[in-house]
């Protein structure tokens, strides 16, 4: 099992930049890949980047904005959002996958990914 904190959620303005990061402890090698999802209120949880250990995936909504990376040497993934709009807030969430899995519609789905974090709150104030 994977652990996963995430931190760097506040409250910004619209265009504002933001960097989420995610720490994973535990069982960490077997990690294939570390997403990123939110979830606004009343609505469902979405996926909105993914990270796997020979490319990165985003959704259309965040493409061109968000970036995600990754430090193994700080078993840490990052979510660096810019131009950030009242359509992105949100509690976003981290996850870990180990099941292997090819393709364009890997990595992309919740049930894909076996650990979560707690989340971490990005308001945006228009």
């Amino acid at each position: 099992q994977v652990q996963l904190v995430e931190s760097g959620g506040a409250l910004v303005q619209a265009g504002d930049s933001l960097r989420l990061s995610c720490v994973a402890s535990g069982r960490t090698k077997s990690t294939l890949a570390t997403g990123w999802f939110r979830q606004a209120p009343g609505k469902e949880r979405e996926f909105v980047a993914t990270i796997t250990r020979s490319d990165s995936r985003y959704s259309d909504a965040v493409k061109g904005r968000f970036t995600i990376s990754k430090d193994n040497t700080k078993n840490t993934v990052y979510l660096q959002m810019n131009s950030l709009q009242a359509e992105d807030t949100a509690v976003y969430y981290c996850a870990a996958a180990r099941g292997y899995c090819s393709g364009y519609g890997c990595y992309r789905t919740s049930n894909q990914f076996d650990d979560w974090g707690q989340g971490t709150q990005v308001t945006v104030s228009s």
